[in-house]
């Protein structure tokens, strides 16, 4: 060797898995960020998800979970390396070479491994992104409104991240290269990060404050909002969470250092629970990441079972085959032409009924907002005139119903699912019914639930003397008729069902192009302020919303919001994965992308076992140690580093999970027990994928250690 270059090329071939192992956690790390940053960010995601939606913001939670763990997760693998590098690094102290000349020498190492993985991981992100996308397409359906567009803006929160990992290691480098203890330097690779004795207390300690800490932040943004009329800045009520995170770590910690069971044979593995406390800090703060990438992984996951179980339990309880609503100054189909076009179709109508409701203002409560550094705050400021509802008199309701309902005069009803579920989404304090032409003003009673019919859900039930003298005087516009009829064998009846959407289409105009949300009466205020409406379809465009085009009637955006769109149970069921498949398609990657790290994450901790312990275990095998006792010290180790956070990750977010169903309505649905049992089978599917790799990981690192036993029964 003539030169300290030369030297350290040998040695960095020598030592070339550490090189590895570093550039591979930072090329994964930036390659799954840049992933979930460009379907996240794409066109195709953010037309469907609506703006400040709960889907949004859980897209957005999982991501922010994902950052931390793969920043995390890199910052280890890059300390790992140094701690490898500090024994070579200190004999070169030793021998006389200058600090200059080493820092310059790690600096081309770290160069070529941080811009190369990093670089690397950003430009495969987006194939990878796409090719996930495409198989996607192939499996579930392919549309051209379903090909993946990219926004450019994505990679700049992909090449921050970059960023990121790049200044964290050449941090570290600056920190590495000040030490100036050679002796120090030369044993940083023997240094343990071993934890000192914890009470038995903190595995009680730590689940009380899981549980008390998920409780607290769910329940603050509630407690905030509707007790202290405030809504805080965006993010803060997520320090709530925090005694959950200390929770969390206390019951690792606790399963770490004493585990949770008492042998009675207390030194049976005293050997592998001696190794893991010596490598405490480390372990612990891995099995922190795991468990919340395996808690969003899940919670991404449960979003494709849930949905599907809720639709299938909707289509499966509806009352009626075919319903659709329109406004009455429309030139729609008449009950003659829709019968004339079954029967060209060869569908035999059994029942049809057409019924007309009005659309009228209701009293409510305004928020008046102040906004400050310290969040908002609002009062509420009672309005006689507030929004609008759809109303039908008693006897319409029944006619479309088949049931018999008498509305007393002066009372109000309204109208809940089939189960009486989303009661929290009907309002019960409606006292002023106004009329939006006349001005004429109704005072009515409302009247606890007793109506319930998921196909009129959320729409309001006078008694018909009351309806006739508040609807006196509206003009067509403010007239909605209300279609409901059977057909026979209705699951054959597709081609019929499409027909009859595309006709319905073909005759509205584009006066009724306009989202669900879309409600005249608020129109009307806002444009007496002074304002523009934002769901006016002059302004949708200014306020990000994509304008409804009646030529993308296969569209899901159109799909999902047209206020006017029908159901028809054979239509809704056969398109269901067509109309959802953004949505689907986006939270089946998420959790591929989460899933994906948690793999990458157990492998690679799990193989520093190995490369960390080699010593330790050679000197057991020099002590007499047969293979079946170092492969059962392995296998306890691994299964630890695989199980622990695993199964907490899984059964907080499980616990989580049935958590927000219950408290949505204070009860849990036939449709959401039947969604749990589903998530429930996705958790055991996964588990399985996951003990698949715990298993080659094992195998791997016995080999790494070579550690070779027949399997015996016993330990299998």
């Amino acid at each position: 060797m003539k030169s300290l270059s030369q030297v350290h090329a040998a040695l960095r071939h020598k030592n070339r898995r550490h090189y590895v192992l570093l550039a591979g956690c930072c090329f994964f790390s930036v390659l799954l960020i840049t992933a979930y940053v460009c379907m996240m960010r794409s066109p195709t995601v953010l037309n469907v998800l609506p703006e400040g939606g709960d889907s949004r913001k859980q897209v957005m939670m999982i991501f922010v979970l994902t950052v931390i763990g793969c920043g995390v997760f890199t910052t280890y693998a890059s300390g790992l390396f140094f701690r490898y590098k500090s024994r070579e690094t200190g004999i070169f102290i030793a021998l006389g070479a200058s600090r200059r000349q080493l820092k310059n020498q790690l600096t081309r190492e770290l160069l070529i491994i941080s811009l190369g993985s990093c670089s690397l991981g950003a430009l495969l992100g987006t194939p990878l992104t796409w090719l996930i996308w495409r198989v996607f397409r192939l499996v579930l359906v392919d549309t051209e409104e379903k090909a993946l567009t990219f926004n450019a803006q994505a990679y700049l929160l992909a090449l921050a991240f970059s960023v990121f990992v790049i200044a964290m290691l050449f941090f570290m480098l600056s920190h590495f290269i000040r030490r100036i203890n050679v002796m120090d330097v030369v044993y940083e690779s023997r240094k343990t990060e071993s934890i000192r004795e914890v009470p038995r207390s903190y595995g009680l300690l730590g689940i009380i404050l899981l549980a008390g800490g998920v409780l607290l932040g769910y329940l603050t943004p509630s407690f905030c909002i509707k007790v202290l009329h405030w809504y805080p800045p965006e993010g803060l009520t997520s320090i709530t969470y925090l005694p959950a995170l200390l929770g969390l770590y206390m019951v690792l910690l606790h399963t770490v250092v004493n585990g949770w069971r008492r042998d009675k044979n207390r030194y049976k593995n005293i050997i592998p629970s001696s190794m893991m406390k010596f490598q405490g800090r480390q372990t612990v703060r891995n099995m922190m990441v795991i468990a919340m990438l395996v808690a969003g992984a899940y919670f991404a996951s449960f979003y494709v079972p849930m949905m599907s179980t809720g639709a299938t339990n909707d289509f499966n309880t509806r009352t009626v085959d075919y319903a659709f609503s329109y406004r009455e100054d429309q030139d729609m189909l008449t009950e003659t032409e829709i019968r004339q076009m079954a029967s060209e179709e060869g569908v035999t109508i059994k029942s049809y009924a057409e019924q007309s409701s009005a659309v009228l203002g209701v009293d409510g409560w305004e928020y008046v907002e102040n906004t400050s550094n310290l969040g908002t705050t609002y009062t509420a400021e009672h309005k006689e005139l507030q929004r609008s509802e759809v109303f039908l008199p008693e006897s319409s309701y029944n006619a479309l119903t088949g049931d018999f309902v008498d509305v007393a005069p002066g009372t109000i009803m309204a109208v809940y699912d089939d189960d009486g579920s989303n009661r929290r989404l009907t309002t019960k304090d409606v006292t002023l019914v106004t009329n939006p032409i006349t001005k004429q003003v109704l005072h009515v009673t409302p009247v606890e639930n007793v109506l319930r019919n998921s196909m009129l859900f959320g729409y309001k039930v006078l008694d018909d003397t009351d309806y006739a003298l508040i609807t006196e005087g509206l003009t067509d516009e403010w007239l909605e008729a209300k279609v409901f009829f059977n057909v026979e064998n209705d699951m054959e009846t597709y081609a019929f069902a499409k027909r009859l959407f595309y006709v319905i289409v073909d005759k509205s105009s584009l006066e009724v192009a306009v989202y669900d949300g879309y409600d005249p009466v608020v129109k009307i205020l806002t444009e007496e302020k002074g304002e523009n409406y934002f769901l006016d379809r002059e302004h949708q465009e200014a306020y990000g919303y994509e304008l409804l085009n009646y030529s993308q009637r296969e569209a899901s955006n159109f799909r999902l919001f047209w206020k006017y769109m029908p159901q028809f149970r054979v239509l809704d069921e056969a398109d269901y994965i067509k109309t959802h498949a953004v949505f689907l398609m986006l939270f089946i990657f998420i959790a591929i992308i989460c899933f994906a790290a948690v793999i990458v994450i157990v492998y690679t901790r799990s193989l520093t076992i190995a490369l960390t312990n080699a010593q330790v275990y050679d000197d057991l095998r020099h002590l007499g140690a047969s293979n079946e006792y170092l492969w059962h010290t392995v296998r306890s180790q691994i299964s630890k580093v695989f199980f622990v956070p695993i199964l907490t990750g899984t059964i907080v977010i499980c616990t989580f999970y049935m958590m927000i169903l219950y408290f949505n309505d204070g009860s849990f649905t036939n449709s959401e027990f039947a969604g749990i049992l589903n998530c429930l089978a996705v958790v055991a599917a996964i588990s399985a994928l996951l003990y698949g790799v715990y298993r080659l990981t094992l195998r791997k690192v016995c080999a790494m250690l070579r550690i070779h036993k027949a399997y015996s029964t016993k330990h299998t």
